[in-house]
């Protein structure tokens, strides 16, 4: 592997790592809740506000000020695919308004949407929604007695991804909650973008440990100043 295919990967910064990126694009965002989120790339987005009418396929869309909510405060999003999205009330009030489009999808099939697409499988039939709005239009075949519905795989044209370590081939080692969504989204990106708290040379890293292979990851960069907001916090008496 030579070094000069290595270094076409490491980029300096969000601001580069997010060339090519333009209006109309289909995105994937990594996260769940805000543990894992991708801070630099969704803020280096939210000041190029020339972006607009983007489709964001995320478990949730932030909050308010942090988050897909800076991009929602900016009007650059118009549809949302996404499974929560109770602590944002820009959202509530721009779907109330008519000016966001929502996809809701049950958060399991999220997931298996997403892992579908990555893997090349174009669909998978799912007895989550049976019966209910999630079900409308969607082809129903009966297994074994019980009623499945087919739900189609998702890509996109970018993925951004939030990786505790990485290496320069793009190797990722996520940390907790942060692998809920972001290593399969890594797989369904045409273009994936990754930004890691640590950026280390090629073999420092334990091939046990690695949960997501280089071979998915088109740009990585190392991120600063996270500030790794908390949503609720539960504390004791």
């Amino acid at each position: 592997m030579s070094d000069s295919y290595l270094k076409n990967k490491v980029y300096k910064n969000a601001d580069q790592a997010l060339a090519g990126i333009s209006s109309n694009m289909h995105l994937l965002v990594g996260g769940f809740g805000l543990c894992g989120i991708p801070e630099n790339l969704i803020n280096a987005l939210s000041q190029m506000k020339d972006i607009t009418n983007l489709t964001c396929i995320s478990n949730n869309a932030g909050v308010d000020d942090f988050g897909l909510g800076l991009l929602l405060q900016n009007n650059q999003i118009k549809k949302m695919i996404a499974s929560y999205v109770g602590e944002n009330n820009l959202f509530a009030k721009q779907y109330l308004d008519k000016k966001l489009e929502v996809e809701f999808t049950p958060q399991g099939t999220l997931a298996e949407k997403i892992r579908a697409g990555g893997a090349g499988i174009p669909g998978f039939y799912t007895p989550t929604g049976v019966g209910t709005l999630v079900a409308e239009g969607k082809e129903v075949k009966q297994f074994n007695g019980r009623d499945y519905i087919l739900e189609t795989a998702i890509t996109a044209d970018f993925a951004l991804i939030k990786a505790l370590k990485g290496d320069h081939f793009g190797n990722l080692i996520f940390n907790k909650t942060a692998r809920n969504f972001n290593p399969m989204m890594a797989t369904a990106g045409k273009i994936t973008v990754v930004e890691v708290e640590e950026l280390v040379s090629v073999g420092e890293l334990d091939p046990d440990h690695i949960h997501t292979s280089g071979v998915f990851v088109q740009r990585i960069f190392k991120g600063t100043n996270y500030e790794k907001r908390i949503e609720q916090k539960t504390i004791s008496k």
